[in-house]
């Protein structure tokens, strides 16, 4: 069984500036994101990757207030290695109520593509949230998906408000 407890230690602002990328060729320039460019993972056939798509989506989509592509230096313990998310997510409902989500943005969802140690660092990281989430107040709360595509995201924060 794995638990998890809050630890005192914080990120700051300087996280997102301690990688440096160079080929801005391939970036995707932003305007809701906390930084001017998004560099993204992976490459597709048709020269757009999952990760380009997705935060080609988090750009167009009116709910999502700002995001973040999370820098490889923010990662979360877990007792099979350091697991480094993809995304945060904050979404606009009402006129000031955000919520926070954290996604994994994977070609397939289908676990037996993922790597045996990769499917056991995500099981650990949503582990992570639902305990985190726990302690925290209903506006507060972080929620932690795998998805596909900005649709599979949508369809499952749906699923999660109905609640």
């Amino acid at each position: 069984s794995i638990s998890y407890d809050q630890a005192v230690g914080k990120y700051d602002s300087s996280i997102f500036t301690a990688e440096r990328h160079g080929d801005y060729e391939k970036a995707l320039q932003v305007k809701k994101c906390v930084q001017d460019w998004v560099f993204t993972d992976g490459y597709a056939k048709d020269g757009k990757s999952v990760e380009r798509k997705f935060a080609e989506a988090l750009e167009s989509a009116d709910e999502v207030a700002v995001y973040a592509k999370l820098p490889k230096g923010f990662a979360i313990p877990t007792p099979v290695g350091n697991y480094s998310p993809d995304w945060a997510i904050a979404f606009k409902k009402g006129k000031t109520r955000h919520i926070f989500f954290i996604a994994e943005t994977k070609g397939s969802l289908d676990t037996m593509q993922l790597r045996p140690i990769e499917q056991a660092k995500i099981s650990c990281a949503e582990r992570y949230f639902q305990q985190i989430s726990k302690k925290l107040s209903d506006e507060d709360k972080v929620s932690f998906y795998k998805v596909s595509t900005f649709a599979d995201l949508m369809e499952k924060i749906g699923r999660h408000d109905a609640v």
